[in-house]
């Protein structure tokens, strides 16, 4: 694969993104929706842009706040709605343009007192709360954060009121409204001023920070962790969480040490990724260098992304810990370290996970539910504490409190980071460490991805592909046991094929939001084995397609 030959290194003043300009932009341009990729288009986690390219702009929020409030509307949803932004240059207009329409329409809304930002699970946490045993006058959410995308990006995504991302019978809706909002130049659209927003009785501040970090002990061993006075690092990559370590450390009489407080809209800081861009993702080796050159420093270290529902764990024998591996460890200490969760409590993941998920499942008895790629799908089940815990291999994962009831049904990357540090501290070994304990005894994956260039044509053609039209049985040099167009744990259509054979599986689905195409794959008979796999499934879908 090809690496830019700047990744890992600081970024070059010439690479960062023009403020000005990029905000100028929201205001200014005017997306045409008769372009694809200038429409609102809810993937896998909201809808994601830029203003430079017309894809992330005033209207986009516009009609997407009228969209959500038609639809809050039209399914009884009448209680408060929790805002929160993350640290991107997009955010603070974002939350403007939302606040104009959300007010207009009558919506009571929550938000940090002082622009304060908010993480993803203290929004999910604050919805489950003021839900707790309610029948009426439930209340939902809206993040606004593109992740661990670029400093030019903008994103929204918005949370049910089980404090999930929404569905895709839901995301579809308010797509397809919004779409039509853009159609008519905003015609139907209900907005005030921003001097309005500013003076009205709808706007109130909740303190998700506090509320936030008192409840942390009801998910972690916090005394442990204070007892076991490790050394711990923490990089919160200028992100949404920046100021909420500094609280936890000082609470809870942690040693952490947060290597870096600042923000900067431009993520001037950071160290470029893969492909030459700033990227804010705690899963790359590229973007995490500045942790990862000190990961001697620390007993255990962690980082986060912008709007902090991932994780990244460096330990100091072996770095940054690819995201399977800790999802590993994580469900191999929790289901030995939760008396109290329910017997039954299974394991989620999704189809792209590591396949030593399930072997250490069942050496615990405990089931797996595995789902199409993206974390909404597991949102339900763990509000009704059906998983202990779920992972994604992009490294976003929650699980249970402690007495086995719901803590957030979105991704937490502070509580994963803590997580990691009990493990140590009830333990005595290192993550890194425990992980090599366990696949000497299931077995060692190698896992790889690769892509390939797909239009629209040819996306639609592997979103429905089947088994049959691959015309072979073996791959890799072994039959093929089984394959699946559905995840086996919610039978929901995985947008693509899975196909597993006894000591490998690929998975091959088009990307939801670029012209790409994904090859996924693991192999426990090594990494050459990987490699001629992923040949071998790439050079098939090179022919399907062309």
């Amino acid at each position: 694969m090809w690496i830019h030959p700047l990744a890992g290194k600081p970024v070059p003043t010439s690479m960062l993104v023009n403020i000005p300009r990029l905000v100028a932009a929201y205001y200014t341009e005017r997306p045409d929706v008769s372009v694809a990729a200038q429409a609102v288009i809810f993937g896998t986690s909201g809808h994601r842009g830029s203003s430079l390219t017309s894809s992330f702009n005033e209207w986009h929020l516009l009609a997407i706040a009228q969209a959500i409030c038609d639809y809050r509307a039209e399914h009884g949803i009448h209680g408060p709605l929790y805002l929160g932004i993350d640290t991107h240059a997009l955010s603070i207009p974002a939350q403007d343009s939302v606040l104009q329409v959300l007010v207009a329409n009558g919506v009571t809304v929550l938000i940090a007192p002082d622009q304060e930002y908010t993480p993803t699970p203290a929004i999910s946490l604050a919805i489950l709360a003021f839900n707790h045993g309610r029948q009426s006058g439930f209340a939902d959410g809206i993040v606004i954060s593109p992740s661990h995308n670029p400093p030019e990006f903008g994103g929204l995504k918005y949370n049910t009121c089980q404090g999930d991302g929404a569905d895709i019978r839901a995301t579809n809706w308010i797509e397809n409204k919004a779409n039509e909002f853009l159609r008519l130049d905003l015609h139907g659209i209900k907005r005030v001023s921003i001097a309005q927003t500013r003076q009205t009785n709808f706007i109130h501040y909740y303190d998700f920070l506090g509320h936030y970090v008192d409840s942390l002990c009801e998910v972690l061993d916090i005394n442990m962790l204070r007892h076991a006075a490790l050394h711990i690092g923490v990089d919160p990559m200028g992100g949404a969480g920046v100021h909420y370590w500094e609280r936890i450390a000082e609470q809870y009489a942690l040693d952490l040490d947060i290597i870096d407080k600042q923000v900067d809209e431009r993520f001037a800081f950071m160290t470029l990724d893969w492909d030459g861009k700033i990227r804010l993702d705690p899963a790359s080796g590229y973007a995490m260098q500045r942790l990862i050159q000190r990961k001697a420093d620390f007993d255990v270290a962690f980082g986060c992304d912008t709007d902090h529902d991932r994780h990244g764990i460096v330990t100091p024998e072996c770095g940054l810990m690819p995201p399977n591996h800790f999802l590993v460890v994580a469900i191999d200490y929790l289901f030995q370290h939760r008396p109290a969760w329910n017997k039954h409590a299974g394991v989620g993941k999704n189809v792209v996970c590591t396949q030593l998920i399930d072997r250490v499942s069942t050496a615990l008895n405990r089931d797996v539910y595995e789902t199409p790629v993206g974390f909404k799908w597991f949102g339900g089940v763990l509000y009704q504490g059906a998983l202990g815990f779920a992972g994604e291999e992009s490294a976003g994962a929650t699980l249970l409190r402690r007495d086995g009831s719901v803590w957030t049904t979105d991704k937490d990357g502070i509580v994963m980071g803590l997580l990691a540090a009990e493990i140590l501290a009830a333990t005595g070994i290192s993550p890194g460490t425990h992980y090599q304990v366990l696949s000497d005894s299931f077995g060692h994956p190698d896992a790889g991805r690769v892509e390939g260039n797909a239009d629209a044509q040819q996306r639609a053609i592997l979103s429905t592909l089947h088994f049959s039209q691959l015309k072979k049985s073996e791959f890799g040099g072994e039959q093929v046991l089984r394959s699946t167009n559905e995840a086996q744990g919610n039978h929901q259509a995985i947008n693509g094929l899975k196909v597993i054979t006894e000591n490998a599986w690929f998975v091959i689905r088009p990307s939801g939001t670029e012209d790409l195409y994904k090859i996924y794959a693991e192999s426990f008979l090594g990494k050459p084995h990987l490699e001629s796999l992923l040949k071998e499934v790439q050079s098939l879908v090179i022919h399907l397609i062309s």
